[in-house]
This record gives structure tokens, C-alpha cells and sequence, in this order.
């Protein structure tokens, strides 16, 4: 009875093993001729590359790609569109821009079909040479018809609160005269100065900007734009942007101080308002409560925009006390989803930046 059973059993899963054969026998099935190409090293500056990887239908039904997927935007892709019959053969083609992007790559094409096997990834590599960059490409930013700069935005990133720091951005005359450069509309903390202050026709120099974060008297992200001035000529135009991101010192602070610390809790960094009516305003209040030993300060506020005013109660709050920043969004004027932010900065020194977020839906009647 058993020898029975196990000849039913194997019977039975021969069956099913030659009616999934027979089934895929009467499948379209693509097979390419390679699935990987390596253009090698390319030179920037020649263009978009193609490589056209070809393939044939050696199932029994027609072939039908539905859907080609590249791996990121600077490979476009074509293939065949139409059904591919038994035996006939068809493309996918994989075209790579190197334009700005130097350096080793490696990506792929996914190739979805009716085909036995119904996904394909197909690889593309190489190796793109930069082009030499040209007097334009390095000098993008114009200031009147004879100085370009290479940057017309000097950031500091994070700079504490007590330090001075320089950096600088680099210039160019192209025209056919000497030009003189002064600047105008510089604040105090900031001090300026090109390197020739006179540059000659072809020549190269610097715009040293030192940053002196004590004279600030600000926190968080803070910008200021300063005029240059050629030759006499005070453009408003020709101005440059000067940013910093200014932090408390915490590092400075004793092992006393920071066991001492003020900490700063939320009851909720974010109010949702749901769906309210354009030009209606809502309130709320984002409690802060200090769990510290000493006091904590609010050194700054600020909303990302305009629509959202701020009423702070008490800057300075005693240990177990807490204060609240009374928010009102004003939805005049806008539409549709809204996500605003206001930031909070302190003198705690595990967080001294938080983000509240103010988001809800506005409906236009």
C-alpha cells in the first residue's frame, strides 16, 4: 500500500512539474545578448553616451515590455515598444550624460516584461574624465561687466558666539581696464577687504571676510549682504551674502556648569490645526518648562514666516517653572496644505535648537 502511495504522490508531482514546463514553454521569455556594458573612460565634455543592449523572444508567445525603469535621471532610457514575436528580436537602450558628474559610475536598467522572467536589470558602467573648467565655469558670478566671483555666498556654518573667523571668495577681472574695489554697507561685526584692492585686467585675487560672532550679539542662522563697489560705482546689484550660524560656546562650560544646566522640556513641538477656512487664524500655545538647576533662557525666536506671529511670555524661566510662546498662524492668502516652523533657541546645552512646526490644511471657499 505504501509502494502505491509514493508512485501516486510522484506521479502527481510530475505532473505538476510538466505542467509548469509546458506552461513556460508557452510563455514569452527574453534572453539578451549581454546584460552589462562598460563604455569605459568617457571625456565629459563629448556628451550623452548610448549602448543598445538587444535581446530575442525564444519563448512561444509574443513579448511585451511594459515597463523600463532607470536607476537615476541622467540615464534615459527606449526600448521596443511594440510585441515582439516568437523568435524576433528587439532593444532597450540605456543612454548615460556624464555632464557634471566626473568620476566612476555604475547604474542600472530594470526591464519589466510578460516574459518568463518578468524582471531584467541591466548594468552600465564607466569612468568620465572632468573637462578642464573654463575662466566661466569656475568665475560664475558677475559683479558689474568686469569682475566675476566664484562665489557671490560666504557661509561660516556653525561659529560659536565668542569666535572670529575668515574665510573668503576668490575674483577675476575680465574686462580690458584696471578696477578698484571698496565695499559699502558693512556691518561692524564684519570686516572686508579685497586682495589687490586694484586688479588689473586678467588678474586674480581674494575677498577676505573675517567674522566676529561676539559683536554679532545674534543666535542661530543669520545673513547680512554687503555692496561692492567698483571703481566709484555702488550697484546695488553687485552685492555679496554673508551668513553665519551662531552658537552658544557650550564646550567652554565647566563639568559643574554642565551638571548645573538648565533643561529645556515641551509639552509639544507641533500644533495641527486641521482644516480651517482661508483668512481665519488660529492660536496655540507651545509650553516650555525648565527640569534644570539654574535658569534657562530663550535667546531667540523666530517663525519661517511672516503668517505666523510669536507672543513669548517670560525669556527667563526659574528651575520648575515653565513659560509658553503663544503662536497665531493667519491663513490670509493661503491655500492647501501648510507646514511653518518656529525656532527656539536656548541656553541648554543638550538642545539648544528646537524646531516647533505649525501644520494644518487651509480651505478655499
Amino acid at each position: 500500500m505504501q509502494k502505491v502511495m509514493r508512485r501516486l504522490i510522484l506521479l502527481a508531482f510530475g505532473m505538476v512539474l510538466l505542467t509548469s514546463i509546458n506552461a513556460q514553454l508557452r510563455q514569452a521569455n527574453i534572453s539578451f545578448n549581454n546584460e552589462s556594458h562598460n563604455f569605459g573612460v568617457l571625456k565629459e565634455e563629448d556628451g550623452p553616451v548610448t549602448h543598445k543592449f538587444e535581446f530575442t523572444n525564444i519563448g512561444s508567445e509574443p513579448l511585451i515590455i511594459s515597463k523600463v525603469n532607470a536607476s537615476c535621471g541622467c540615464t534615459a532610457t527606449d526600448w521596443t515598444k511594440e510585441p515582439v514575436a516568437p523568435g524576433g528580436k528587439g532593444f532597450v537602450s540605456a543612454k548615460y550624460n556624464p555632464a557634471n558628474r566626473p568620476g566612476k559610475f555604475n547604474k542600472t536598467v530594470t526591464v519589466t516584461s510578460n516574459s518568463a522572467t518578468p524582471t531584467k536589470v541591466l548594468k552600465i558602467e564607466g569612468d568620465v574624465i572632468a573637462k578642464a573648467k573654463t575662466v566661466d565655469d569656475i568665475y560664475k558670478y558677475p559683479m558689474g561687466n568686469d569682475i566675476k566671483l566664484d562665489k557671490n555666498h560666504v557661509t561660516f556654518a556653525k561659529i560659536t558666539n565668542n569666535q572670529k573667523l575668515t574665510e573668503s571668495a576668490e575674483f577675476i577681472n575680465v574686462g580690458a581696464a584696471n578696477v578698484n574695489i571698496s565695499f559699502q554697507n558693512v556691518p561692524e561685526h564684519i570686516s572686508i577687504v579685497a586682495e589687490p584692492a586694484v586688479i588689473q585686467p586678467g588678474e586674480k585675487g581674494k575677498i577676505i571676510i573675517t567674522y566676529d560672532a561676539n559683536n554679532k550679539k545674534d543666535w542661530g542662522f543669520v545673513i547680512d549682504r554687503v555692496n561692492l563697489v567698483l571703481n566709484g560705482n555702488n550697484d546695488p546689484r553687485n552685492r555679496i551674502s554673508i551668513s553665519a550660524t551662531i552658537e552658544e560656546d557650550f564646550a567652554s562650560w565647566t563639568p559643574q556648569q554642565l551638571a548645573n544646566a538648565p533643561v529645556a522640556v515641551w509639552e509639544s513641538k507641533t500644533f495641527e490645526f486641521d482644516t480651517i477656512n482661508q483668512g481665519e487664524s488660529v492660536d496655540y500655545e507651545f509650553v516650555l518648562r525648565n527640569e534644570g538647576k539654574s535658569d534657562l533662557i530663550i535667546r531667540k525666536t523666530k517663525a519661517s514666516c511672516g503668517c505666523t506671529a510669536l507672543n513669548i511670555g517670560d525669556e527667563i524661566i526659574k528651575p520648575g517653572k515653565s513659560t509658553a510662546i503663544k503662536t497665531t498662524f493667519n491663513s490670509r492668502g493661503k491655500s492647501m496644505k501648510q507646514n511653518k516652523t518656529i525656532t527656539v533657541i536656548t541656553n541648554d546645552p543638550k538642545n539648544s535648537s528646537t524646531i516647533l512646526r505649525v501644520t494644518g490644511f487651509v480651505k478655499v471657499p
